[in-house]
């Protein structure tokens, strides 16, 4: 039996496995904030960095996002998925500030406005 091939067969696999993480092998921490505090607040973001947003006792699926300069960031919305909560999200995709603005569609309370600064990191 070849002893070549098994060997050849891990180095293949750690390739394989490396080529999976990020260039610098860095991952960012997301931000996570309540929403009573993004009220006219500046958030620093990098570049692919998540602002995570905790609704506290509001469904995470009731507000809505819109981004001023939607390639400077993007909002995903909150959802439940089978036993899965997910928060609501902002993420800095390019070097920039923008303006956010989130409404909860449910019940209508006030709009709230905030700025999203992503850096380059």
């Amino acid at each position: 039996m070849n002893t070549w091939v098994p060997a050849l067969a891990i180095v293949a696999a750690a390739v394989a496995i490396s080529g999976c993480s990020s260039s610098d092998g860095d991952v960012i921490a997301p931000v996570t904030m309540e929403v009573d505090d993004l009220q006219n607040a500046t958030v620093d973001l990098v570049v692919g960095q998540v602002l995570n947003i905790d609704t506290g006792d509001v469904p995470v699926d009731s507000y809505a996002g819109d981004i001023a300069d939607t390639s400077i960031a993007e909002f995903t919305p909150g959802r439940v998925e089978d036993d899965a909560t997910f928060n609501p999200g902002v993420t800095g995709l390019s070097a920039g500030s923008t303006e956010v603005l989130m409404s909860n569609v449910d019940n209508g309370d006030e709009a709230i406005t905030f700025t999203v600064v992503v850096g380059d990191g």
